[in-house]
């Protein structure tokens, strides 16, 4: 049974984005010297924005700004080092016809972030703390609000459920309803099952299996599997570069079961698979000339 589809416009600054027509990609760009999959890449605000600028030509979307860390066991940086990290290169990035998000959990980091031209909160606490949902509120921006329990350097610690789906299912929503009660508008709000936070291999399996579970809730979905650890769970030890053919899988799983959005590293690859699992949903071929 096919996942409805969001029919709202999702309006990030000047920009507005067509959830209902396709699958959207979002470019991860990572400041941080220790992410899992890239840290330390990027090394400083030139080589960000020659990041972004290659993710945009590749097709993205959306560009999901980060400077702290969010892999299992990081330890939590100031707001005054994830600015410092974030905003010289956030500011750069603005100049590209593309809207870009600031991945963060602090509202002063937030706040600094749509100053310097960011016009989306992706936050993994799932705007837990009630200054964040105030300041989506006041802004207006669209925001993310993703599942985690614990925190990044707590949640792989044996993380237990009675029913994944459920209990996730059932958080989103309540954290969503907090967010609705502090102001911010319903069609602002994107559900994020939380891929890898606080979850085990199977667990990320059965969240990505029952998807249209979370699509039916009418929010829009957003799902983030790149290079994720659980792939070596059935592919073996690879190294985060080499798991780009286990996320394809997932993307594509993503995309067939309702999710609109797709956060990924690799944006060109990641993309094709959105588009022909978007086209075989839908049946309708672009027409390219020869066959």
């Amino acid at each position: 049974m096919r996942s409805p589809l969001p029919k709202p416009i999702l309006h990030c600054g000047p920009f507005r984005l067509k959830l209902s027509l396709r699958p959207h990609i979002m470019g991860i760009i990572n400041l941080t010297p220790d992410s899992f999959s890239d840290g330390g890449l990027i090394k400083n605000p030139v080589s960000a924005y020659q990041r972004a600028a290659a993710m945009l030509k590749q097709g993205a979307d959306i560009l999901d700004l980060g400077a702290e860390s969010s892999r299992p066991g990081a330890l939590p940086i100031s707001a005054a080092e994830e600015k410092r990290r974030l905003l010289p290169a956030l500011k750069l990035l603005a100049r590209l016809p593309i809207p870009i998000s600031v991945d963060t959990s602090k509202p002063e980091v937030a706040a600094a972030a749509l100053e310097a031209g960011a016009v989306m909160i992706n936050d993994i606490t799932g705007l837990e703390d009630p200054a964040m949902r105030s300041l989506a509120a006041r802004s207006g921006v669209p925001v993310v609000i993703m599942h985690m329990r614990g925190t990044p350097r707590s949640m792989q610690r044996a993380p237990r459920y009675n029913n994944v789906v459920s209990e996730v299912r059932q958080e989103l929503l309540a954290a969503a309803r907090r967010a609705q009660n502090a102001g911010v508008k319903r069609e602002k709000i994107i559900l994020d099952p939380g891929i890898g936070f606080g979850k085990t291999a199977e667990h990320n399996l059965l969240l990505l299996r029952e998807l249209p579970r979370l699509a039916a809730t009418g929010y829009p979905l957003l799902v983030g599997p790149s290079r994720k650890s659980f792939l070596t769970a059935i592919l073996g030890p690879l190294t985060p570069p080499e798991r780009i053919w286990g996320t394809a899988a997932a993307v594509t799983l993503a995309v067939a079961h309702g999710a609109r959005i797709i956060r990924v590293h690799d944006v060109k690859e990641m993309r094709m698979a959105a588009q022909v699992a978007h086209a075989i949903q839908h049946v309708k071929i672009p027409s390219r000339g020869k066959k």
